[in-house]
């Protein structure tokens, strides 16, 4: 990527039907926490017209009412009528789950490091990754949120339209919508809002015009900055004219569809694991957790100005295969000096990782929509998201 050039991120509304379904996947998983703190989960959902499925693997000593929790989480989105094509009072809720596979079990439940070792359950070397694959983390300076501003922005205008709708404000909206932002870059600064495209959902009643002049001084303007928009930027709202007909009565919703609004908007690599639905053993979640509270605290300590990391597993191994780091040419030391702090700041074997972000709690639904990063609009910030490594690693980088 050159340093002047225009780039987009897209955000969607937990009424989304693909963001429905990692809600209800999460809300399964959060319930069963609540309860078991070490129960294995593998939920996935589809909803579409008048249903919702629930899928996939439990292993868990807890016992909830699936139904109740998918309902629950249907009608806290905004799905309570008929007219919507999709109700959480009245849709029909179909489970079909089973037990973890013994063959992933164990080597989740011991390592190959320490396979046939008497270890204590809570030994950081005994769980292994649950499974192979690789892992990506960012962080960047840009926004206040450490996170690129084009995904930084959507997120902020689709948690926008979603205020305006659940407060009152605009009595005409739905739950289904998305955003975009597309921004012009100089020198690798964003100077300019190019395009913002904003598709809400609308009662019938309300007009293209009405809609129009609302999203612009109700969701737009108390969210991009003022200095990124001038008389070229176009505004593209409800593009196809209407948008009554949404969410999952218009479009099949699945749990893990919308990875890349989970994470950076594209601005870098995605492993291709999805997140929701999924316990911590699972290295999908947990290691795109701790990769970005790496990458989150390498910038706060001012080693670089954006940092990547990659890392990488194979399924039952608890140490990584591979670990990269990639600063973009800002870095204020070496890219291998970092790495060295890394491993010596940071475990990311998946036990430790679970253990350091405290990632055996409910919390999971809260970050089902709008993102899983960059979340300091939650009272409670997610554990990958703290910057309480940043003074060590600045001090031991001799900075």
């Amino acid at each position: 990527m050159s340093d002047n050039f225009i780039f987009s991120s897209e955000s969607v509304t937990e009424g989304h039907p693909d963001k429905v379904a990692d809600q209800i996947s999460d809300s399964v998983l959060d319930a069963l926490l609540k309860d078991d703190p070490m129960s294995r989960v593998a939920c996935e959902v589809l909803v579409s017209t008048g249903f919702a499925v629930i899928a996939g693997e439990i292993s868990t000593k807890a016992v909830v009412d699936i139904q109740k929790i998918a309902r629950e989480t249907i009608n806290g989105i905004g799905y309570t009528s008929a007219d919507y094509g999709f109700d959480g009072n009245s849709c029909a809720v179909f489970t079909a789950l089973d037990e973890q596979s013994g063959d992933i079990a164990q080597g989740v439940d011991d390592a190959i490091e320490v396979r046939g070792q008497d270890l204590a359950d809570s030994d950081i070397a005994k769980i292994g990754a649950g499974d192979q694959g690789m892992m990506f983390g960012y962080a960047t300076n840009e926004t206040k949120e450490f996170m690129p501003m084009p995904i930084a922005l959507s997120h902020a205008l689709a948690r926008q339209l979603t205020k305006v709708r659940k407060d009152g404000t605009l009595k005409y909206l739905r739950p289904d919508g998305k955003t975009q932002v597309s921004l012009r870059y100089e020198n690798r600064k964003a100077v300019h809002a190019d395009t913002i495209v904003v598709s809400t959902q609308h009662d019938p009643s309300a007009s293209l015009a009405q809609i129009r002049g609302d999203m612009i001084s109700r969701v737009i303007a108390p969210i991009v900055p003022p200095e990124l928009i001038d008389d070229k930027t176009r505004i593209f709202v409800n593009p196809t004219g209407r948008f009554v007909k949404g969410g999952p009565a218009a479009d099949s919703g699945l749990t893990g569809r919308k990875i890349i609004v989970d994470t950076y908007g594209g601005w870098v690599p995605h492993g291709g694991g999805a997140f929701s639905g999924k316990d911590p053993t699972k290295v999908d979640r947990s290691g795109a957790y701790m990769t970005r509270y790496a990458a989150k605290n390498i910038v706060a300590a001012g080693l670089a100005d954006e940092c990547q990391i990659q890392v990488a597993y194979a399924i039952g191994v608890a140490e990584p295969v591979s670990l990269n780091v990639n600063t973009f040419g800002s870095g204020k030391i070496s890219e291998e000096r970092i790495a060295e702090l890394l491993r010596e700041y940071f475990d990311f074997r998946p036990a430790a990782i679970i253990r350091d972000l405290s990632l055996r709690k409910p919390q999971y639904k809260a970050v089902a929509a709008y993102g899983h990063m960059g979340r300091i609009d939650l009272p409670e910030l997610p554990g990958w998201e703290k910057t309480d490594r940043a003074e060590a690693l600045r001090k031991a980088a001799g900075l």
